[in-house]
């Protein structure tokens, strides 16, 4: 839940309306909205590889992606409730035993085995992608005149 450098995912939309995580700004391709979706696609399919299925990866990143659409207040809070809940599956299975963690996950992709072939390596590439996108929000938000959170973040 964000430590050091990384913000805090839960607290860099808790307190953001649809209609700012709906917002598009000029020169960057996603919104909040589509991030935090974009975000929870990617959790939910490395959940389901670590429980062994075998989820199809998209051809293209784009498929991760809404299209840019009104964001409703009710859809919003179901993207957020939805990200709280795939952070703490993953923050239960950061809590597994040393062999468990060098457990090998089946990959449906080859991509999959380059960056996440065991338990351990999904949980990193996880870490990783989150606060890359997480960075992109704080940065977002900063354009729209939203930043720091009302839990706070750095602004120096």
């Amino acid at each position: 839940r964000g430590r050091g450098a990384h913000a805090d995912p839960i607290a860099c939309v808790e307190d953001l309306s649809a209609e700012l995580a709906a917002r598009q700004v000029a020169g960057f391709p996603h919104t909040i909205g589509q991030l935090v979706f974009h975000m929870n696609y990617w959790m939910e399919y490395e959940l389901r590889r670590t429980r062994g299925d075998s989820p199809a990866y998209p051809e293209h990143n784009s498929e991760s992606f809404p299209a840019a659409a009104p964001l409703d207040e009710g859809k919003w809070d179901q993207l957020r409730a939805r990200m709280v809940d795939l952070l703490g599956e993953f923050a239960e299975l950061s809590k597994s035993s040393a062999p468990e963690l060098q457990r090998e996950i089946k990959s449906t992709h080859e991509g999959d085995k380059k960056v996440a072939g065991t338990l351990e390596a999904v949980l990193w590439q996880m870490v990783a992608h989150n606060s890359y996108h997480v960075g992109q929000i704080a940065l977002l938000r900063r354009a729209l005149g939203a930043w720091p959170p009302r839990a706070g973040g750095d602004s120096w």
